[in-house]
């Protein structure tokens, strides 16, 4: 959930290559040397020794391929962009050093994540099937690679959903099938291989349709898939045939979190923000929702990597309405509501967490921030109550983010990027306060909802 309080700590995700010949840092002079000297390098000396009989000459050839950046695969003709995918295909499904296929595997997952590739369904499906006869290989060393490639080309699905590049393909059902079940499995795996599946499932739950629009209890019968028409802002790949995908992902995401490493638990909330994203998912009718918003709110409070936190904070704050959150909302706004207090009486903070802090402080703003912009549309009694009894605190802590923003107002003088968030920022705060104030007015806490009225004035 991208909001002018979380923009520094957005984490960016790079696919590792070579050095770049892009037009964002060369000329256009450069760029066209970078790719007459790959043109070259594939016409007279890869495709010579693509098969030479020493592996580590292979291995080492295959690997340029993961070189190669996207702006420069884009620049190729058609005939050097079949060479290269034909060659890491044939290379993953055919050789028999562990060594080769991992490169190819890798060369797969890093051309798969270009954005301007102009990829047919068919080379996809080929690149898949490559990768997931790799995820079954004895050697932990190339179902690692071969699962970071699987996670990768389940994050392209966002670059070929906008486009319908496949939904033109009959076999799309099937493929979305394959993924998943590959991926599934690949959660019983160690840890390395473990982050990396559900990686690939979080990017699966964010584009697949659900097949069921009622409930997750009648997901056993063969229902027709939403239209597009009901999905505002995001397109969605064709609905999986396995109509119980859902819940299955969902419990390897429960399991993954309590058996796997700091890595894999950062990216079970991950997946889940973009399981959340999913439109066609409602999730106030998933019988699975309160333990997922448990999952998160546990490891918002007691995770002690900062940076998982974030993730989980981040997580909570993808619901759009109450509903969305069901019977968890009260739950979710007083634990992300007792985690901004203990943080923000917490002085002490390991070195590991300590540039961290800052962004955890942020992310919590805006989850909190969010949360409470959302308070005045539901009617829960226990929630009411609760929010009177921390009014004193919530009104001290949005007084100190009004006079932080006036401050950072004051000191942005002229500059219109600064104006820009300002503003974004007063629209995020004065919600917030005009809906604890609705929600406070109501209860025995009137004389707090006049104050909290004065200080959106001051706001705005």
């Amino acid at each position: 959930m991208d909001t002018p309080f979380t923009s520094d700590c957005i984490r960016s995700i790079r696919i590792s290559s070579a050095p770049s010949y892009g037009f964002e840092n060369a000329q256009e002079p450069i760029f066209q040397a970078g790719c007459e000297q790959w043109s070259e390098a594939i016409r007279k000396h890869i495709v010579l020794v693509l098969h030479h009989g020493s592996a580590v000459v292979r291995s080492t050839t295959v690997t340029c391929f993961a070189g190669i950046t996207s702006t420069i695969f884009a620049a190729f003709n058609k005939q050097e962009k079949d060479f290269v995918t034909s060659s890491i295909i044939a290379a993953a499904l055919h050789d028999k050093t562990p060594s080769v296929r991992s490169a190819a595997c890798r060369a797969i997952g890093v051309i798969s994540s270009f954005p301007e590739t102009s990829l047919s369904a068919e080379i996809y499906e080929k690149f898949f099937i490559a990768v997931e006869a790799n995820t079954r290989d004895s050697l932990t060393s190339v179902r690692i690679t071969a699962s970071w490639a699987l996670a990768n080309v389940c994050d392209s699905l966002r670059y070929r959903v906008d486009e319908r590049s496949f939904e033109g393909l009959s076999t799309t059902s099937q493929v979305v099938d394959a993924l998943i079940e590959c991926a599934l499995r690949l959660t019983e795996d160690g840890d390395k291989v473990k982050s990396n599946a559900v990686r690939a499932l979080g990017s699966i739950s964010k584009y697949v349709k659900l097949r069921c629009m009622t409930c997750i209890k009648s997901m056993d019968q063969d229902v027709l898939p939403f239209s597009h028409q009901h999905s505002s802002n995001y397109h969605h790949l064709s609905c999986a045939g396995d109509t119980r995908w859902l819940e299955r992902t969902v419990q390897a995401f429960l399991s993954c979190v309590t058996t796997g490493n700091v890595k894999v638990q950062w990216n079970v909330c991950h997946a889940l923000s973009n399981l959340f994203s999913n439109e066609t998912i409602k999730l106030q009718d998933m019988d699975w929702a309160p333990s997922v918003f448990s999952i998160l709110l546990l490891l918002l409070r007691d995770a002690s990597n900062f940076k998982i936190r974030i993730q989980a904070a981040a997580a909570l704050a993808v619901p759009g309405t109450p509903l969305a959150y069901g019977r968890s909302f009260p739950d979710v706004v007083k634990g992300v509501e007792h985690t901004l207090q203990s943080l923000h009486y917490d002085r002490e903070t390991t070195p590991t967490n300590f540039k961290y802090k800052r962004s955890l402080e942020n992310q919590l703003t805006s989850t909190m921030l969010h949360l409470l912009s959302l308070v005045s549309s539901c009617h829960f009694e226990a929630l009411t109550d609760f929010l009177s009894k921390k009014s004193s605190f919530l009104e001290d802590w949005l007084r100190g983010l009004c006079v932080t923003l006036h401050e950072e107002d004051n000191a942005s003088g002229s500059s219109i990027t600064s104006t820009s968030g300002d503003k974004q920022k007063k629209e995020l705060i004065s919600r917030a306060i005009r809906s604890l104030a609705r929600s406070l007015e109501t209860g025995q806490s009137s004389e707090m909802a006049l104050k909290l009225q004065e200080l959106d004035s001051y706001v705005n």
